[in-house]
């Protein structure tokens, strides 16, 4: 059945995949190469979710940042279903209004036929326990602003610090209260020195790589997906990424009219301050100084 809320609607890709559109700023979900395999290339693949659960002693946590349409979601319980052990996906957004379009519009999306009884509970009850295969789910999702609930220490208390994060906010020039430097810096205070983690997103941008680093991770350059000829990872922990950015990124970012983070919820493109630049080339990703 087709849903009838305005604010979505169904798009077929070049590929031919189908997917939705966020009407109000004609953002499509997972444009290129559609919601399946999207969520396996960039999320779900590079996060390397089923291979590091297997090896997880105890329950592998994932947050899932911006659930959308619960595509990168549901690829990740797919992805471990031959696997032994317990996935907790942790889901934040501050609409529900995708997972309901996904639901009524399952046949046509695919990726979600089949699990819409599951998903109409999540939305419901904000928490799942079920089996897939293998492997033991609990999924929960938090209806709110990510940035605020960051802030709040009585929520977060309650929520399991990542293994991995799946990043996937709608882009900074729709969007820019999802992509500053205080938000990636909360962000990275709540992993667990004992828990390497690792994040993945979309955007390749060098703002985005600077605004990481700054706020503590490591960064390297993703995999190709679609159009797109890198995406970002970034990690606690250096092992966790298999192409780390060298140093002569720095030379992009010094040449760069758009590398300074931002430092509020208003989208705006400048060079890099100078300290920005201070902050940046005293990263230990770096084996020495950089002039």
């Amino acid at each position: 059945m087709n849903s009838t809320n305005p604010s979505y609607k169904l798009v077929t890709l070049n590929n031919g995949i189908v997917s939705l559109c966020e009407t109000r700023n004609e953002e499509t979900f997972h444009p290129v190469i559609g919601p399946e395999a999207e969520a396996d290339a960039l999320y779900v693949g590079q996060l390397k979710v089923a291979q590091r659960m297997a090896r997880c002693d105890g329950e592998f946590v994932v947050w899932d940042v911006g659930l959308g349409a619960g595509a990168n979601a549901l690829g990740a319980v797919k992805a471990v279903r031959n696997t032994k052990g317990k996935l907790r996906l942790v889901s934040f957004d501050c609409t529900d209004g995708a997972v309901r379009f996904a639901i009524d519009n399952a046949a046509a999306l695919g990726y979600a036929a089949g699990h819409e009884e599951m998903l109409e509970k999540l939305l419901i009850e904000r928490k799942v326990l079920f089996r897939c295969g293998d492997a033991e789910i609990e999924w929960e999702f938090h209806l709110g602003d990510f940035p605020s609930l960051l802030q709040d220490n009585e929520f977060m208390k309650n929520i399991p610090s990542p293994h991995a994060v799946m990043f996937a906010a709608y882009s900074p020039a729709t969007n820019p209260a999802m992509w500053t430097l205080p938000l990636f810096t909360s962000l990275f205070s709540h992993l667990s020195p004992g828990k390497p983690c690792s994040l993945s997103t979309y955007s390749r941008s060098t703002m985005l790589r600077v605004t990481l680093m700054l706020a503590g991770f490591y960064v390297g350059s993703g995999e190709r997906t679609g159009e797109k000829e890198e995406t970002t990872i970034s990690a606690s922990d250096l092992s966790l990424i298999q192409k780390p950015l060298p140093e002569s990124w720095l030379t992009r970012v010094r040449l760069s009219t758009s590398a300074e983070p931002l430092h509020n919820d208003i989208y705006s493109q400048s060079p890099i301050s100078s300290r920005s630049w201070e902050s940046l080339t005293s990263h230990p990703q770096w084996t020495r100084p950089f002039p």
